[in-house]
């Protein structure tokens, strides 16, 4: 798959995912051998006016490319500000959230919200095109409800107005992301524009990604939630896809091997006192379904300190290790 002037090496993308898909998230895909990362999603006003947190979210230093950065925002001026940032952090692909369903980032006009102006999501995208030489694309969901369905029509007035490529939740905004997402419109969202549409929705095994690609046409295929928790998946996709080879799952130990592994990472790169909290939700997510999880995940919600919860996962392994097994994430 191309993006303009970006070749990616495979056609799986990770979602950008707040307060997920941070440095430590995106080397394991990386390393997995996802197509292309994304960082979390950053306001652009808070890269105009440079927050610290900002600065953690668009630090790109040592990571391989292509990389992409995901804003959000309401107005062009501004949006044009942040991008021209992003692409000095060294950002490979610029994509602009018209998808975030999440009430504080729509009450703004911003995320899913400009689904529902189209002349304003048009202009942003212009903006922020005019003003960076890297790629810039979009991610929209179906649209705003049920009863305003739009995706093609937006897909083709940002592509007009200089996207070089669009990604698409099957879902609508009021749908968050229940249900079954609709693949039918990102087929209809194929049709209608001449650059490279994602799909994304429901798409939680190797098998589903083969079976987005064929039934939508779409040239790539975005993994987000199931990936919370299973860097494999992208290593297991892109065997499915390109070889037609089904890789083993993990093995309960595997899983809390990686999480011990990620734990170290992100504590290197946030310090311990941020790193070992925002982990908590990532060790449950590696630990879902395991032998006794619940019991070990209640003690690490009350442990502080890398040690503890690394001690704690060290001697978890030590009784996998006498029934270790793969274990579906789906199951």
């Amino acid at each position: 798959m191309q993006i303009a002037n970006v070749v990616l090496a495979n056609p799986v993308i990770s979602a950008p995912m707040a307060g997920v898909t941070d440095k430590s998230f995106r080397i394991l895909a990386k390393e997995a051998g996802c197509g292309l990362v994304f960082s979390e999603m950053v306001s652009d006003k808070a890269l105009v006016y440079w927050s610290q947190r900002t600065q953690v979210i668009l630090d790109l230093t040592g990571e391989e490319h292509p990389r992409a950065v995901q804003i959000f925002g309401s107005e062009p001026e501004y949006m044009a500000k942040a991008a021209v940032l992003v692409q000095q952090a060294g950002a490979d692909v610029i994509d602009i959230n018209m998808g975030c369903p999440t009430p504080k980032i729509v009450k703004n006009m911003e995320g899913a919200a400009l689904m529902r102006d189209i002349p304003r999501a048009a202009a942003i995208v212009r903006a922020v095109a005019e003003a960076v030489s890297v790629p810039v694309t979009v991610k929209m969901r179906k649209g705003w409800d049920k009863d305003s369905v739009n995706a093609p029509e937006l897909a083709v007035a940002v592509v007009e107005a200089g996207a070089a490529a669009v990604t698409v939740h099957g879902r609508t905004r009021d749908q968050f992301y229940a249900g079954q997402a609709d693949w039918g419109i990102i087929r209809e969202v194929v049709r209608s524009v001449p650059v490279p549409v994602t799909g994304n929705g429901d798409v939680r095994e190797p098998a589903d990604a083969a079976r987005m690609l064929e039934q939508t046409g779409c040239a790539a295929v975005m993994i987000g939630r199931a990936a919370m928790g299973n860097p494999w998946i992208f290593a297991r996709t892109v065997a499915f896809l390109q070889r037609g080879e089904v890789l083993p799952l993990p093995t309960a130990s595997d899983r809390v091997r990686m999480a011990i592994r990620h734990l170290g990472m992100v504590v290197e790169h946030k310090g311990e006192w941020t790193g070992v909290r925002e982990m908590r939700k990532h060790l449950a997510w590696y630990l879902k379904g395991l032998k006794g999880a619940a019991r070990v995940r209640e003690k690490l919600n009350r442990l502080e300190t890398v040690a503890d919860l690394t001690c704690l996962l060290q001697q978890y392994l030590s009784d996998l290790a006498r029934g270790d097994h793969p274990v579906s994430y789906i199951d």
